[in-house]
């Protein structure tokens, strides 16, 4: 399946096939040469077939987690594209999770002002969310995705095959993501977690969430106004990334806590918390609540004292509110 993405200054494929990582050279085409950046995370067996495509390529990998998503991190892969003289008519080509993504696309944006990026995600999180859009960025002093830059993909290639080397809790962390999609535009989408056997539709899910993501980036790439939606239960999501650290609940996890405290329909909320039990995602945890209301508010999509938050009253219409540190203080339960 192909699904193409404009955006006002590029338009780029994004391939959805299993198998499609067998034939990424063929796809990509040889323009250039490629400089390929993953993490110690991706299993071997698809580093080992990416570069057997591209034996002449060199392939700098880096520590897995989230606790490379930093400067340093950074400045090696530059370093690294550097000493092995990459120019400004080759190739990024990153394989792995959002870490990878972020941190190869942050590389290709800021090198020489810019080269060509190309995107292989390898987990679920990033297959489904992260891998179009262009967000680029790493985090600094505990705060996530501070710095960065929007540069687009030239080409996604997404092989769901990738997903069988994930262990079952990183396989759902993603899924919180495709839930948050459904929440927001695709009440479809969503019941297929509540009603169907959602394993034996993953390539579904993965299509569907690609497509939601596709049809608000290229209403609003730089996140003025509807892109805002997607940050649902990421708000709140942040700041228990935050609170717990490197050691404690994933990405998506978070995403999953965050929803959960977002919102105020009972129905809707008790309809979430049963979709989080079968994927086995939290639906709440122990914390200091008034430290999450600090760091909510901390937050890079903060104004001062007010926030903009996503909604959901109905599934499948996010909706934007402005709250205050009141508000934020009211969902918590404070």
């Amino acid at each position: 399946m192909e699904i193409r993405v404009h955006t006002k200054d590029k338009e780029y494929p994004v391939y959805l096939e299993r198998g499609i990582l067998k034939r990424a050279r063929e796809i990509i085409g040889r323009e250039g040469h490629v400089f390929l950046v993953s993490d110690d995370g991706v299993d071997e067996k698809w580093q080992k077939m990416l570069k057997e495509q591209y034996p002449e390529a060199h392939m700098h990998i880096f520590r897995n987690g989230e606790e490379s998503k930093n400067p340093d991190t950074w400045l090696a892969i530059l370093e690294d594209m550097l000493a092995h003289h990459v120019s400004r008519k080759d190739t990024v080509i990153a394989l792995g999770g959002g870490v990878v993504g972020d941190m190869a696309g942050f590389a290709a944006a800021s090198y020489m002002r810019g080269i060509r990026y190309i995107n292989i995600p390898t987990t679920s999180l990033s297959q489904i969310d992260s891998s179009i859009g262009g967000k680029t960025a790493i985090d600094l002093c505990g705060i996530k995705n501070c710095v960065g830059a929007f540069w687009q993909p030239d080409m996604v290639l997404v092989d769901p095959d990738t997903l069988s080397t994930l262990s079952k809790r990183h396989l759902h962390n993603g899924l919180a993501e495709a839930v948050k999609e459904g929440l927001i535009k695709d009440p479809g989408l969503f019941e297929i977690f509540e009603k169907e056997d959602w394993e034996n539709h993953l390539d579904e899910i993965i299509y569907r969430s690609l497509v939601i993501k596709r049809d608000v980036v290229e209403k609003d790439e730089r996140e003025s106004g509807e892109r805002k939606l997607l940050n649902f239960g990421h708000t709140f999501g942040h700041a228990y990334e935050t609170y717990f650290g490197l050691d404690g609940y994933y990405h998506g996890e978070c995403v999953a806590l965050g929803m959960m405290k977002m919102i105020e329909n009972e129905e809707i909320r008790a309809r979430l918390k049963a979709v989080l039990e079968r994927l086995e995602l939290p639906s709440e945890c122990e914390c200091d609540l008034h430290r999450i209301a600090e760091l909510v508010m901390n937050d890079k999509k903060a104004d001062h004292d007010e926030i903009t938050i996503v909604q959901v009253h109905e599934i499948g219409k996010g909706v934007l509110e402005n709250v205050n540190m009141n508000d934020i203080e009211r969902k918590l339960g404070l």
